[in-house]
Parts: structure tokens; C-alpha cells; sequence
């Protein structure tokens, strides 16, 4: 795979805490490279839609993060907002405790919630895989599909694990078929890990490593 169809497929990622001069690195990086979006926390989403106003590159940004276990109607409020200060992707965390207690019809619910906030804007659900088993993300992959988002997401890269091969390519037997598509997210640090991740079934590819990514 060429470099520049992964550039196209790579959200670049800065969710840890950082200053202006590291968000607006990020958004030169992202236009260079022509990367599908930046990710950032949602204090930046307003500098980042100026840094990056007239380019291809999205603005996206993340909700209920990174546990999920916002009230929905936080959840709503937070999208509205972000959506509201230029985010044009949200990158939402199911309520993890709802999942470990297999509550899949109010994980359901919020999903619907967040999605009919977002309109139009693409929803990524972050299921945050590590924690949960084969049975547990299909269920949630299930529930997505039924709430009406556009994609599953492996992982919020701040949980005891990140994407792996075996739960992009579960996630996209799952969703595929329903015409959802999967984001592999945290971990993917170099060239190889990243084409593993397509190869399996990823349609995009969170990581902070991005420029690292293409220059391999």
C-alpha cells in the first residue's frame, strides 16, 4: 500500500495535554501529509478548525472521554458543543460501565442520543476492545449499528490495551456487512502495524505516530 493511500486513512492523533504550538504542528503535519483528520481533545477544536479552514483535513474530536461514563445527556451537550466550535468527526467512548454489565439496548441508546446530536457529522463509537471479550464487541458493534453511527473504533489508547488485529477484524466482519466502518486506534506506531490493521479490516487508523507512519 502506497504512502499516500495510509496517509489518507490516518486520523493524527494529540490527546494528551498540549500547548498551542503542538496543536498547530499537528495541523501543518496533517495538511502535508493529507491526513483524513486531527484528533484533539475538544479545548482545541476551535483552533484547530482555523489552523486547518479551507484544507480536506477534518477536524475531529472526542466525547465521553476516555471512560465513557458521562450522563448522556452530557454526552449530547459536549457534541452539540464541539460540533458547534468546528468539529466536523466525533469520536465518542461508550459508558464502560454499562458494558461490563452488558446493558447493550442503553448503550444503545446513548449511541442513538450522540448520533442524532451529531446530524450530519460522522459518529466513531470507541468501544474500547481490551475490556471487553468476542462476544461483548459483537454486541456492541450490534448496538451501534442499530443506534445508526457511521463507525466502530477499537480503543481510546488510554486503556490497558489498544487495536489489535483479531478485534478490527471481528469489528468488520460484524459492521461491514452493514455498512459501517472500523477505526483502529492506539498502538499502531510504524508502517507495519498500520497495514496489519487495513489488511484485517480497518477503513481508518488513530495514531500519533502518523509522520512516522508514512515515512517508513
Amino acid at each position: 500500500m502506497l504512502k499516500s493511500e495510509i496517509a489518507k486513512m490516518i486520523d493524527h492523533t494529540l490527546l494528551k495535554p498540549a500547548k498551542k504550538g503542538q496543536i498547530e504542528l499537528l495541523c501543518q503535519e496533517a495538511k502535508q501529509y493529507g491526513f483524513a483528520s486531527v484528533c484533539v481533545n475538544p479545548c482545541h477544536v476551535k483552533l484547530a478548525a482555523k489552523l486547518l479552514e479551507g484544507s480536506d483535513v477534518k477536524v475531529c474530536t472526542v466525547i465521553g472521554f476516555p471512560l465513557g461514563e458521562n450522563t448522556i445527556q452530557t454526552k449530547v451537550f459536549e457534541t452539540k458543543n464541539a460540533i458547534k466550535l468546528g468539529a466536523t468527526e466525533i469520536d465518542m467512548v461508550i459508558n464502560q460501565s454499562l458494558a461490563k454489565a452488558n446493558a447493550w439496548a442503553k448503550i444503545q441508546k446513548e449511541v442513538a442520543a450522540v448520533k442524532k446530536a451529531c446530524g450530519d457529522i460522522l459518529l466513531k463509537v470507541i468501544l474500547e476492545t481490551c475490556n471487553l471479550n468476542e462476544k461483548q464487541i459483537v454486541a456492541a458493534c450490534n448496538a451501534c449499528i442499530a443506534a445508526g453511527a457511521q463507525y466502530v473504533k477499537t480503543s481510546t489508547g488510554f486503556g490497558k490495551g489498544g487495536a489489535t488485529v483479531q478485534a478490527v477484524k471481528l469489528m468488520a466482519d460484524t459492521v461491514h456487512p452493514h455498512g459501517l466502518k472500523v477505526k483502529a486506534s492506539g498502538g499502531v506506531h510504524n508502517y507495519e502495524e498500520a497495514l496489519a490493521m487495513v489488511q484485517a479490516g480497518a477503513d481508518r487508523i488513530g495514531a500519533s505516530c502518523g509522520v512516522a507512519i508514512c515515512k517508513e
